[in-house]
């Protein structure tokens, strides 16, 4: 199964954006599954239904630090190339949606029970996150 496909399928039985796309590189990352699941909970929904950075581009900021983080204070290196992978990706992601502002992406905000309401109302979890999600693991593979 694609690493789009395990986000998706995270995604579509009740994790939240964040959690599904830290949970599809998982395995690859030597990371236990409930670990991924638990790291990521707080970031769903724009961090914590906020509605600031993306899920699942916060998601998928965690799969960087996961793959190039630093773990050596001598290696300093690491950190930067972490950070401009982060970059780059928020770029791209910013580029193809507009934002990665998840208030913003979804055009309501969810922060809000009446912004919350007119997300579930007009079912953008579905129409709109699933393909931001789609999105970001694309430009994660690419990355990586």
């Amino acid at each position: 199964m694609s690493k789009k496909d395990l986000a998706l399928d995270r995604y579509r039985g009740g994790f939240n954006c964040a959690q599904s796309v830290l949970a599809a590189y998982a395995e690859e990352l030597d990371l236990n599954n409930e670990t991924a699941l638990k790291i990521a909970c707080g970031l769903g929904a724009g961090m914590g239904r906020m509605g600031d950075v993306c899920g699942a581009v916060t998601g998928a900021f965690l799969v960087l630090g996961m793959r190039y983080g630093m773990t050596d204070e001598e290696k300093q290196d690491d950190k930067e190339q972490t950070y401009n992978f982060v970059r780059i990706l928020a770029e791209r992601f910013s580029e193809k949606n507009g934002s990665i502002v998840c208030r913003e992406l979804l055009g309501c905000d969810i922060s809000t029970p009446s912004g919350f309401e007119e997300a579930v109302e007009k079912n953008l979890m579905e129409t709109v996150c699933e393909g931001l999600l789609e999105d970001t693991v694309a430009i994660l593979e690419d990355i990586l």
